[in-house]
């Protein structure tokens, strides 16, 4: 129940069904809001009409992967955005990002985990301070690389200061695999 939460997100519940000492088992249900912890958004949080979790199949899921690591970067400015120059760069290092892959930003935020003030970087939505994709670079691995999805280890793929989910409307806009708060 101690984890990071979107601000305004559903809070972590837990009920107990069933206990040792009465029913000679233990169970629970629980509940959270679906953005929280590691999570798949889906294209209908933020164009409507469009597509839940549903329109993903188990096998549209399972993808290669790149992780591009801006964690010194990021240390050093907690809204640093990754940008076309360094998705460039990384090519210059790795060779081209392939095609259908996900590609995944590490910036160092799961250390911050434990500590949701620190993770989040504030704790009211327009007062967030995290890593992100810049949409330069989205668009970049969109159109010039096309990527199947993005993922990273913040809680949004944008920087917590893009209170306006730039990232986010144009990589589930394209029904791309868009993964949040992973480790």
């Amino acid at each position: 129940s101690g984890i990071p939460q979107w601000p305004g997100d559903a809070g972590v519940e837990f009920e107990t069904l069933a206990d040792f000492e009465k029913d000679g088992y233990f169970l629970r249900r629980f509940s959270m809001g679906e953005h929280s912890g590691t999570h798949l958004s889906a294209p209908a949080g933020f164009h409507p009409g469009r597509p839940g979790h549903e329109a993903f199949s188990p096998q549209d899921l399972v993808r290669p992967g790149i992780v591009m690591d801006i964690s010194r970067q990021a240390e050093r400015d907690p809204d640093y955005a990754l940008t076309m120059n360094d998705v460039l760069d990384w090519e210059s290092d790795h060779g081209p990002v392939p095609r259908g892959c996900i590609a995944i930003l590490r910036t160092g935020w799961e250390a911050k985990w434990n500590n949701p003030f620190a993770y989040l970087g504030g704790d009211a939505a327009d007062q967030l301070h995290f890593p992100g994709f810049a949409l330069d670079a989205v668009q970049l691995l969109i159109e010039g690389r096309a990527v199947a999805g993005l993922g990273t280890d913040t809680a949004g793929v944008e920087t917590g200061v893009d209170t306006s989910f730039s990232v986010s409307r144009m990589a589930l806009g394209s029904s791309l695999i868009v993964l949040e708060s992973m480790t």
